[in-house]
């Protein structure tokens, strides 16, 4: 599978431009489109999306604080490496919601409430036959949104994808690895069945499976990319 890159160069409106502007910045780096490492100009930035450059420090020290950016006063800006530590603490958070989101969708009998994350499922399936890494990602995305709305808590999805940069750049670099899309798919679908048949055991050991894949792969990914740590 073959990377897309997301689209770098917009113009912004100016009453939602620091809003907009975090978000178009932490995809880039989120996708890895800009690398651990890589420096970044405030009003190189600023001209790119045509905003002030009020708007572009605002969204910077925003970043900053999700720890994806590292900002030396009076000197540069660079994209953080990815925090090991950091990913391991956020999937403890979200392997914490997500056991509790399947063990709620049983006891609920939310067989019609899933229905948004079959879909997910159906177009990542449909995705994977085109090679767009970009698109399976967000859908995947989708999917765990799709079930933590039908659980109730989308808000929690919210507060985990607000701090998950550095677990999400260690997916990105894992994702084209053989078999793992695959492995995705398997266990999303193992996962909606495991709830269809009111399976609590069976589908937490699906999730605990499903969200340690990449960091069981620890190693080899910091042996891949060394400069990316």
């Amino acid at each position: 599978m073959q990377a897309r890159r997301p689209a770098a160069h917009m113009t912004i409106k100016r009453g939602s431009a620091s809003a907009v502007l975090h978000d178009a910045l932490r995809e880039r780096i989120v996708s890895l489109e800009l690398a651990p490492g890589a420096y970044l100009s405030r009003s190189e930035i600023a001209a790119q999306y045509g905003v002030s450059q009020t708007p572009v420090r605002d969204a910077m020290m925003r970043l900053e604080e999700e720890g994806l950016l590292v900002i030396y006063p009076q000197s540069k800006t660079v994209v953080s490496k990815i925090d090991v530590a950091h990913a391991q603490e956020t999937q403890f958070l979200r392997l914490s919601i997500e056991l509790e989101v399947v063990r709620a969708l049983i006891r609920q009998g939310a067989d019609a409430k899933i229905a948004k994350a079959r879909t997910c499922l159906t177009l990542q399936r449909a995705v994977l036959e085109s090679d767009d890494l970009v698109e399976f990602s967000r859908l995947d995305q989708e999917f765990h949104a799709a079930l933590c709305d039908a659980a109730g808590v989308g808000t929690l999805w919210s507060i985990v994808t607000a701090r998950s940069g550095h677990i999400d750049r260690l997916r990105k670099l894992n994702l084209p690895d053989p078999g793992k899309s695959g492995s995705i798919i398997s266990c999303h679908g193992r996962i909606l069945d495991a709830i269809d048949a009111h399976d609590h055991r069976g589908a937490e050991a699906v999730v605990r499976e499903h969200l340690s894949g990449t960091l069981s792969q620890l190693d080899q990914i910091i042996e891949k990319y060394p400069d990316y740590f």
